[in-house]
């Protein structure tokens, strides 16, 4: 399979569905807001992006499966997987601010080979594939290569029905925000984690995320030089639904932190 190609008609297939988003974005009508559960919004904008962008990405793979957010569709391939997230950052778009994205990662026997993370307003695209490295816009990237926390801007996301953990967590963004030179809460897990992978975040952190939402930015942060990892330092960060995204110079920092108030 030659992943370079089939990343690029990805790429075309995320401009078409970003064209539609952006123009549906001038008309959005909040009387379209469903909800799916407490403060999880969602819109016929999120669940038409999702039927294109299924029915094109079958036509260039029509063996894979999809894992998608709206669940318009659900197959499992035997090698193959999308995982989709149409609109990442509903919240965002709804009040009309201005960070939402596409993020489409594809999985080979478990394995990522294509992250594509389109941020729509800024028509930014970032993009991985296997035996590749990291882009935004056709330039290569790197993660940040700042050594200590203290020189560093971090990214975070807010639970926003899940709020079990929510003690421990306001307390470790409480010693992560006197320790850095900032804290920022854009509302796009994806778009986090492309930001790290090019170097504007350091870091970024959050818990409660399902895998449509950082498959693809994962993937681009391992190929840009980062580390991906859950909370304790291991590789399961889908399976226990958080995510810790470093420029591969903060892992011990951050761990320490992470293990004082998520894992004494």
């Amino acid at each position: 399979m030659d992943y370079e190609i089939l990343c690029s008609k990805v790429i075309a297939i995320a401009r078409l569905t970003g064209n539609f988003i952006r123009k549906e974005s001038m008309n959005f009508d909040a009387k379209a807001i469903e909800f799916k559960g407490l403060n999880d919004l969602v819109s016929y904008v999120d669940k038409t992006a999702e039927k294109q962008l299924v029915r094109n990405l079958a036509k260039i793979l029509p063996e894979a499966g999809f894992t998608t957010e709206e669940k318009t569709t659900s197959t499992k391939g035997a090698v193959y997987n999308w995982i989709i997230d149409p609109l990442d950052g509903t919240t965002n778009f709804i009040h009309g601010l201005p960070t939402y994205s596409i993020s489409i990662a594809l999985y080979e026997a478990d394995q990522p080979v294509i992250g594509v993370v389109y941020e729509i307003t800024r028509g930014e695209m970032f993009y991985t594939y296997k035996g590749g490295a990291a882009y935004l816009n056709n330039k290569p990237i790197t993660v940040s290569s700042r050594p200590k926390l203290s020189d560093c801007l971090l990214a975070t996301g807010f639970p926003y029905y899940e709020f079990a953990q929510q003690e421990q967590y306001m307390q470790l963004l409480a010693e992560i925000m006197r320790r850095c030179h900032g804290l920022r809460r854009i509302g796009s897990a994806a778009v986090d984690l492309a930001y790290v992978a090019c170097g504007r975040f350091d870091a970024y952190f959050e818990y409660n995320l399902n895998s449509w939402d950082v498959a693809a930015g994962a993937y681009l942060v391992q190929q840009a030089g980062g580390h991906i990892m859950n909370f304790s330092g291991g590789d399961e960060f889908i399976e226990k639904r958080e995510i810790l995204a470093t420029n591969a110079f903060l892992d011990e920092e951050l761990l320490e932190l992470m293990n004082k108030h998520f894992n004494a």
